[in-house]
């Protein structure tokens, strides 16, 4: 490809489109027919509900059914899929089955994300798509493009190694768009990019769309565009987070208390569905531990995962399996899952930019969504940042107590006890309630059965409280109670927290020993799974957990070492045999 192409054009010159403030009067509002998209798309678009474009598709579609170049820049959640491939799937020869309509993205899963819409919004027109990637085995993909594909969707590695093997040819693309290319830059993958836009025809049209224009970028558009139409969505309500039905709330906490906070405030929270960022792979994995450790059904995502198990990982997701979404922003890029109702911060993301891409994934089609950021006192300049392109001041929450918690569980269980009043077969339970009519007051079995609902529901109380950190965040020296950070409670506390809950690390807690460890794969949530499951102890009466080369030492309550060691003798884990006794020191 030639280097001389026309520069992209000036700030002076690009669409800037505000979707807070762009009104659509009449004329205007005959919804995607007004867009010139052929009836197949529309009646598709129909099928799914679609009604009115977004800002993006409404600036975007006309432009590129044109055939001009385009340079966008728009975050995850404007409708930027749907914006580049209505125009391209309205090009396809739906008659000609072979490859013409190539899009490049960073991961796996947004790959399958775009091959399932632009599937669906082809449905009329029969267009086959193809999405390759890597952790897939490649002989399907074989047999996939050999059949025929009017789209491929490819992750820039994988896409090269099919150009290589002569199985995608691209002597007829007439379209190749690049969605989050800055993502993919930032993964390595420029050559790739250059090598296969250098490999396809000159008179293709090239769709780049990015959530940020570093200089990379413009230098990409200069080299492989002709003369691109630039389209901005601005920061606003949409994107900026500043919308009224995502509330956002910054907690600050010292690192080593972060696991107890998050639980705490989950706890507090409820999320019907969240996702929680981390910054690493190992990060990622154990405070998915901590997390089942303290009762939630959590999953972990990150690029070390094989595609199978993040397949299983996003299932479990989407069907309510899981309700706890661990991942690091890589991996997690793309995604969009509509139960969504909270996006946790772990940490302050480095990149303002990265704030808003993630909370965008909430408080959509008008639900409330909630974000919470787990901020350390040293982490107040990127929290500045993110304030400044928000154009909005967070709300500094102080973590909930233990008094908090309490009152919480009580509420929940409450509302159970009155959900149940409601019940048509409460006649039901009758013959329970005369067996013990003579053995107490109604009023005290009454209270017994209250106890039964607020303890099986995991409604067990943290013991600990959890310094506030605000005022060193707002440059002070001490902690919020006034008091010197203790060194002593931060080192306790962290090992309260690698078992998870760990209420059981002081009195009334004991230890048994399993003749399994690292070297036999033993994880943490082994042993927590394989516990609970076999004694009926709640994953939060498990802990703190310690995995040794041959073998691991898990506390449970005191009272339930006998029956934890009589349960387990009989168990395996990993596949094979453990032996278990008491553990002393």
């Amino acid at each position: 490809m030639n280097d001389d192409h026309d520069e992209p054009t000036t700030a002076d010159d690009d669409t800037v489109v505000d979707a807070a403030d762009q009104a659509h009067d009449d004329d205007s509002a005959g919804g995607f027919a007004a867009l010139g998209l052929r009836d197949e798309l529309l009646r598709a678009l129909d099928d799914l509900g679609y009604e009115e474009p977004t800002p993006i598709q409404r600036e975007t579609i006309p432009l590129l059914l044109t055939g001009q170049d385009l340079l966008g820049q728009a975050a995850t959640g404007t409708g930027k899929t749907a914006a580049f491939a209505l125009p391209a799937l309205q090009m396809i020869d739906p008659g000609r089955r072979v490859p013409q309509v190539l899009v490049l993205v960073p991961t796996r899963e947004l790959a399958v994300q775009v091959s399932e819409a632009m599937f669906k919004y082809g449905s009329e027109l029969g267009i086959k798509v193809v999405p390759v990637f890597g952790g897939q085995p490649i002989q399907r993909q074989l047999q996939a493009l050999d059949r025929g594909a009017h789209v491929v969707v490819a992750t820039p590695g994988r896409a090269l190694d099919h150009i290589g093997r002569g199985s995608l040819a691209l002597e007829s693309i007439t379209t190749v768009i690049l969605d989050e290319a800055d993502e993919m830059l930032d993964m390595g993958f420029t050559d790739d990019i250059e090598s296969i836009l250098e490999s396809t025809p000159e008179d293709r049209q090239t769709v780049l769309f990015s959530a940020t224009m570093p200089g990379r970028i413009t230098s990409i558009a200069k080299r492989y565009q002709r003369n691109p139409q630039r389209i901005t969505i601005k920061h606003n309500d949409s994107e900026s987070g500043s919308k009224a039905n995502i509330r956002q709330t910054v907690y600050v906490v010292q690192r080593a208390h972060k696991p107890s906070a998050l639980g705490r405030i989950l706890d507090i929270e409820a999320p019907k569905a969240a996702l929680v960022f981390c910054r690493t792979r190992t990060e990622v994995d154990q405070l998915t531990v901590t997390m089942n450790g303290r009762g939630y059904r959590a999953e972990a995502l990150h690029g070390g995962m094989d595609q199978g198990q993040r397949d299983r990982v996003m299932a479990r997701l989407r069907d309510g399996t899981a309700e706890l979404l661990i991942a690091t922003d890589v991996a997690a890029r793309g995604l969009d899952v509509d139960t969504l109702t909270h996006v946790v911060n772990y940490d302050v993301p480095s990149a303002a930019e990265s704030y808003v891409h993630r909370i965008g994934r909430v408080g959509r089609a008008g639900r409330e969504g909630v974000a919470i950021t787990l901020a350390e006192p040293r982490e107040r300049r990127g929290l500045e940042n993110i304030e400044r392109l928000t154009k909005q001041k967070f709300e500094i929450a102080t973590v909930p107590t233990v008094s908090d918690l309490r009152a919480k569980q009580i509420e929940m269980t409450v509302n159970a006890v009155r959900e149940a009043l409601a019940s048509v077969d409460l006649e039901d339970f009758n013959t329970v309630f005369n067996a013990l009519a003579g053995e107490d007051s109604d009023r005290n079995i009454a209270l017994a059965a209250i106890k039964l609902v607020h303890e099986s529901r995991g409604a067990t109380i943290d013991e600990l409280e959890i310094p506030d950190a605000s005022d060193r965040l707002r440059g002070g020296k001490h902690g919020g109670d006034g008091k010197k950070f203790d060194k002593t409670k931060q080192r306790n506390t962290g090992e309260r927290d690698r078992g998870g809950k760990g209420k059981h690390s002081g009195a009334g807690a004991g230890f048994v020993h399993v003749s399994l460890g690292r070297k036999a794969g033993v994880r943490p949530g082994d042993l927590v799974g394989a516990i609970a499951n076999e004694t009926g102890l709640v994953g939060r009466e498990i802990g703190p957990i310690r995995i040794a080369d041959a073998y691991s030492v898990v506390g449970v309550p005191e009272a339930s070492v006998e029956h934890v060691i009589d349960k387990m003798s009989s168990t395996t884990l990993r596949g094979k045999r453990a032996r278990v006794r008491r553990y002393t020191d």
